[in-house]
């Protein structure tokens, strides 16, 4: 899942990028409204977490832009004014969901995870492929009921290539939408990360290499 994260407060921007790094997820960082819709239009999101009093262009007129582009993108705001007035406003402008300030990081994760799903194709909860399993939730993958001992950018390639469903995925896609911007377009990391998977997943081996086109299970 590649998520943007735009926050003014640039600790709690962190935190936040840090927490969902630790999920798997692709994150990337902007603290005013016109680097975050430059970086929307550029990059399609699959989820926005937006800060509502951001300084400059404010996150409901970045939101209300978003609403005007043919985007998949999913907007979950965030605010420190949490009557159900503001919640109502929020939602009437565009945002898909609503957490007011001060929240709980497992919450704040349920809630992009579950806008992320609605953002893609339909895909069952518990990912399933012969004797593979994943389920994303949990962060937990098995094989022939063995846990794998997959770390968190692993689990993400694993997902991504599950939720494809056969279809081959390239190692540009893999790159845009499982890392984030501040990874080398150049870089070996795809494959690296591949081959560490492909060890652990076990034999036989189930991540097919296509020449010159990706990788599918």
């Amino acid at each position: 899942m590649r998520v943007l994260v735009v926050e003014d407060h640039v600790r709690l921007a962190d935190s936040v990028a840090r927490v969902l790094r630790r999920e798997g997820m692709a994150v990337d960082v902007a603290h005013e409204g016109t680097g975050a819709l430059e970086r929307a239009v550029e990059v399609e999101y699959d989820v926005v977490v937006l800060d509502r009093d951001l300084p400059g262009v404010s996150g409901d007129e970045v939101c209300r832009r978003l609403m005007g582009e043919p985007l998949r993108t999913r907007v979950l705001m965030l605010t420190a004014a949490g009557t159900i007035a503001d919640r109502v406003q929020g939602l009437t402008i565009g945002a898909d969901d609503y957490l007011p300030k001060p929240f709980a990081y497992p919450e704040l994760v349920a809630r992009i995870r579950a806008l992320g799903r609605r953002s893609q194709p339909a895909v069952p909860p518990v990912l399933v492929r012969g004797d593979l399993v994943l389920d994303p939730a949990r962060r937990v993958a098995t094989r022939a009921g063995t846990p794998l001992p997959l770390n968190p950018k692993e689990l993400a390639v694993l997902e991504y290539l599950l939720t494809a469903q056969g279809r081959v995925v390239s190692a540009e896609e893999l790159l845009e939408r499982v890392w984030d911007e501040a990874t080398d377009p150049f870089t070996t990391t795809v494959k690296a990360t591949m081959n560490r998977l492909r060890s652990k997943l076990g034999e036989p081996p189930v991540i097919e290499t296509v020449p010159r086109a990706g990788y599918r299970i």
